[in-house]
Formats: structure tokens, C-alpha cells, sequence
């Protein structure tokens, strides 16, 4: 079975594994539990206190019959076709490599939201532990999501359709965390609401951890135009609070870290070719637009050079979006032939309509 066909030939529903149960998790089981095409096999989660309880609970749902667990072994001697791969972004991807390989191994196909768009952006050792691990389980890995997965990745390779001798592609994405309700996304990865000594500390691991997972999108895009990038310039930049800030997540006080402005230049024959700008902003109504209004920008230099710019009514919830996109993998994902699996190997995912 092609995976074109995977959508008109499924004889069962696919069961589906949830890994992580943050925000874009509990989305995942929501959208699991309303298709008649998926079941829900598993939950893995994090704290001892999820560690137990049922997964449609977790989810803001009734008993789904499912009991989430914090034991790996757990998952990988469940019966399931998918993992939907949702924990938030690690500084090590070592451990992650390990954690996706034994899944892999195990016979179950992931679909990560966080990473693994372009794989091969990490180097050939990274690749080959992945495709023997696939090749063990006769299972595939895709990377999905929003940025990266659709709008850093995808977008500006269907814009580059338009267009002929492109010499740039440029994208930026700013995002607005003030509704945003998890401290630990807020304060431990974004670094809002730290002093600036404390922000820039933390700034090296954090480089790390944002160029291992946006590097994957500039990688993705050059190798759909046929480029080879050289190399990956990174640039920060932050801003301090000039007020309180109130956010859903909790307090951002004045004189402490508000935005950040992460620049990713794919460089190649010496000169910028593929430019991501990541804004980060804990509240974009009070820290102002120096750094863009939230949104995405995406333009393709070229004949004829494209624009395309959004503001952030272009998707009512991000978070089930990305789930979405997730969930509407699976099954070209299971159908595909194991190993890894770019949204360059694969046929468009489609969406499902309820009539």
C-alpha cells in the first residue's frame, strides 16, 4: 500500500500512543478520542503525579479506559502502530535520539511535534542510529507541527513554487506567550522573567538547544530548493521589561527578559541563502512591535519574488493545530516504507472533513 492510499485502505483503527502530555499531548488525546479512524493505546508521562491516572482525564475528558504511566517498558510492550512524539524540546538530543530509537525499535512509528523534521540536518552518525532503529522495527519517524513542521519549513518551499533563480528565502515567526500557560515553557525555556545575569547564563545551553531544533528547518528548506548550506550562523538578541507583565503562565516583573529575537542564517558559497527569525515575546501588547507584530512573515527573492505575511488570527488555536497536523499523519506516516520520513518523501497530509 502506497502512502496515498493510506486513507481509503486502513481496515482497523490506528492505535495511537500519546508521549507527553503538556499542552499539545492533551490536544493529541482530545483529537484521538473524536476520530473513528484512531484509538487510543497509550499515554507516557512525566511526573508521578499524571503517573496512573486515566488518560482521558488527563485530557480534560471522561475515562477513556487508557491509564497513562511514567514506565517506558510500559509503552514499548504496547501494541500500537503510532507515537506521537510531543515532549518539550530537550538541550541534550542525545537522550531524545535514545528515547525515539527504542520506540522505533519497538515496532512503533513516531510522528514527533518537536523535532525531527529534517534529521539529517544532525550529521550522518545521527541519521544511521535512526535508520537502523527503523529498520529493527520496520518503522518510520516524521517530524511535524507547526514551526518547524509547516510554517518555517513547508510554507516557504510551496511559496518557492511561484518562483524561478530564487537567491533567498526569509521567514519570520513571532510568537505572543502572554496566553501561554505553562511557566516551565515561559520561564525555563524561554527564559522570560529572569534577571538579565540569570538569562544569560542560561544563554548556552540554550543556543545548543535552539539551533538543534530550528537548524532542521533550514536544512529541510535548502535541500527542497537543492542547495547544500555550509554552515548555520546564530544570533540572539533580548529585550527587558519596561513594566510589570501579567501572562496566563504567571508574573513577567519589570527590568527582567520579555523578548528575544533568535536569527538563524543558512549560509552557503559565503553568503546568507535561507534566514529564520524566531521572536519570542511574553506580551506583545505591552512590549511593542520593534521586533515585528505577532505573526509570520515568509518572502522568496527570486522571479518573481513572493510575500506572504499573517498576523496571529491566521490559526484560532495553535496548540490544536499542531496536534493536528500530528494527528493527520499517521496514517501516510504507517503507511510509508520504514526509515525516515521528511515531509519531502512523503504526499501531502490531508485533513479530514465531518460532514
Amino acid at each position: 500500500m502506497s502512502p496515498a492510499d493510506a486513507f481509503t485502505s486502513s481496515t482497523r483503527p490506528y492505535r495511537v500512543v500519546q508521549w507527553a502530555t503538556g499542552a499539545v499531548g492533551r490536544s493529541v488525546i482530545r483529537g484521538v478520542l473524536d476520530r473513528d479512524d484512531m484509538e487510543l493505546a497509550g499515554a507516557w508521562v512525566h511526573t508521578a503525579a499524571k503517573d496512573g491516572v486515566d488518560a482521558g482525564v488527563l485530557a480534560g475528558r471522561d475515562r477513556a479506559g487508557v491509564t497513562a504511566t511514567g514506565d517506558m517498558a510500559d509503552i514499548l510492550d504496547l501494541d500500537a502502530d503510532c507515537v506521537v512524539y510531543a515532549p518539550s524540546p530537550a538541550p541534550d538530543r542525545s537522550t531524545e535520539l535514545e528515547t525515539v530509537c527504542a520506540l522505533l525499535s519497538s515496532g512503533k512509528n513516531v510522528v514527533s511535534v518537536n523535532g525531527f523534521v529534517y534529521p539529517q540536518a544532525h550529521g550522518p552518525q545521527y541519521v544511521n542510529e535512526l535508520e537502523q532503529a527503523c529498520k529493527r522495527g520496520g518503522a518510520s519517524v516524521h517530524g511535524s507541527g507547526i514551526s518547524g513542521g509547516f510554517m518555517a519549513d513547508l510554507m516557504p518551499l510551496m511559496l518557492a513554487r511561484l518562483s524561478r533563480r530564487i537567491t533567498h528565502v526569509y521567514v519570520r515567526e513571532v510568537t505572543d506567550f502572554a496566553p501561554h500557560p505553562s511557566w516551565r515553557m515561559i520561564h525555563h525555556m524561554l527564559g522570560f522573567g529572569k534577571d538579565e545575569e540569570a538569562y544569560l547564563r542560561a544563554l548556552r545551553p540554550a543556543r545548543t538547544a535552539m539551533r538543534a531544533v530550528f537548524s532542521e528547518s533550514l536544512h529541510l528548506v535548502a535541500a527542497g530548493l537543492g542547495v547544500d548550506l555550509d554552515e548555520i550562523d546564530v544570533d540572539a538578541e533580548h529585550r527587558l521589561a519596561r513594566t510589570d507583565l501579567a501572562t496566563a503562565a504567571g508574573p513577567v516583573p519589570r527590568g527582567t527578559v520579555a523578548e528575544a529575537r533568535w536569527t538563524f542564517s543558512g549560509l552557503a558559497a559565503g553568503r546568507p541563502v535561507i534566514t529564520l527569525e524566531v521572536v519570542h515575546k511574553a506580551d506583545a501588547a505591552r512590549t511593542g512591535d520593534e521586533w515585528g507584530s505577532p505573526g509570520y512573515s515568509l518572502r522568496v527573492d527570486g522571479r518573481p519574488s513572493l510575500t506572504l505575511g499573517t498576523d496571529d488570527a491566521w490559526v484560532t488555536d495553535a496548540i490544536s493545530a499542531a496536534a493536528s497536523h500530528a494527528l493527520n499523519s499517521i496514517p501516510v506516516v504507517c503507511a510509508a516504507e520504514p526509515g525516515i520520513r521528511t515531509a519531502l518523501d512523503l504526499p501531502m497530509v490531508r485533513g479530514r472533513m465531518r460532514i
